[in-house]
């Protein structure tokens, strides 16, 4: 059974979240159908091609039948549970996954997931006189909680727009919808929003600034799977890698019937929104097929290194194993 949160929920959630993780004697029998975790399911960009895959029949023609997708509520930037007798494999946020391991849980990314931040703008009122991040300056900007992935885009889009980080006053307002609420209220001149919601809302605010306008390309997400997993199950890791794969292509040739049946699994968006949601993501190209990008995943890094999220470069030869792509997707790191 799909579990979906409401937007609502989401839009109180951190930005990083940590799927959960099973152990392979817990799977139910393939014939019998299987669920994988996706972080943010039912409300954010993630998961969209999975619902492409479930539908169209991608992961069974991969050779396993995903019948369901967990999700969690995301967590700021720490593993706040593992749930013993939940999943092997999950998309989860890169800050999730690096933090996952630094605490020493047994797993290893897989593939990539998200390859870009350029879903995430900042936006003010149509009538504000608020035209350019520059504008800023003396003003408050929302962001979602310290260390998170919004604080960390606007630390970064300011240090390339060579604001001083003291220029700008960044209260952290718990929530998306916490910073869209204060902005109506006047309480700050910018917040953060992101895919769909920006699609459903676009109407009600106009943009200061675009990430994928000041940023160069991120990493956002992973796939990750137990060590145990990874031994014990390698096909039927392969064909949960691979029946993404073939979602994502999918999707990214039909975005509009990709809408459509996004709408259908999330929460019973409507059309016109998941449409145009899913035509801005693949604008951008925001999914991976699941090939790495050591660049866009370093940037992103960076990025957890200048809000103090992570010490030290990582260490992709040991972070990741990418035997489980097919070959034209396989990078050495």
């Amino acid at each position: 059974m799909t579990r979906t949160p409401t937007r609502r929920a989401v839009l109180g959630a951190g930005a990083a979240a940590v799927a959960a993780l099973a152990t392979p004697g817990l799977l139910r029998a393939q014939s019998r159908g299987e669920e994988i975790s996706v972080t943010h399911w039912g409300a954010l960009m993630y998961g969209t091609p999975y619902a492409a895959a479930m539908e169209r029949g991608l992961f069974r023609q991969a050779g396993i039948n995903i019948t369901g997708i967990l999700t969690s509520k995301g967590g700021a930037t720490t593993v706040r549970n593992v749930l013993a007798g939940g999943l092997p494999y999950g998309e989860v946020s890169m800050a999730a996954a690096l933090s996952a391991i630094r605490e020493g849980l047994d797993i290893k990314i897989v593939n990539l997931g998200v390859r870009s931040v350029a879903d995430t703008l900042w936006v003010t009122m149509p009538n504000s006189d608020i035209r350019t991040i520059q504008d800023l300056r003396g003003k408050k900007m929302a962001i979602t909680s310290p260390k998170s992935v919004t604080d960390m885009l606007s630390t970064l889009v300011m240090e390339a727009s060579n604001i001083p980080l003291d220029a700008v006053e960044r209260p952290a307002l718990g929530s998306v919808g916490a910073g869209l609420t204060a902005l109506e209220g006047g309480a700050v001149q910018a917040a953060s929003i992101f895919d769909p919601i920006w699609s459903a809302r676009q109407q009600r605010y106009r943009p200061v600034f675009f990430v994928k306008d000041i940023l160069p390309p991120m990493a956002q997400t992973v796939g990750i799977a137990t060590t145990e997993f990874i031994r014990r199950e390698p096909n039927k890791l392969r064909a949960i890698v691979q029946g993404r794969r073939l979602g994502v292509d999918w999707t990214l040739a039909n975005p509009d019937a990709a809408g459509a049946i996004m709408a259908k699994h999330y929460d019973n968006l409507p059309d016109a929104v998941a449409v145009r949601a899913v035509r801005n993501m693949t604008e951008i190209q925001y999914w991976s097929p699941g090939r790495f990008e050591f660049e866009a995943m370093n940037r992103f890094a960076r990025g957890l290194q200048v809000v103090g999220e992570l010490q030290g470069n990582p260490d992709w030869t040991r972070l990741v194993d990418n035997s489980f792509l097919p070959d034209d997707l396989k990078v050495a790191a």
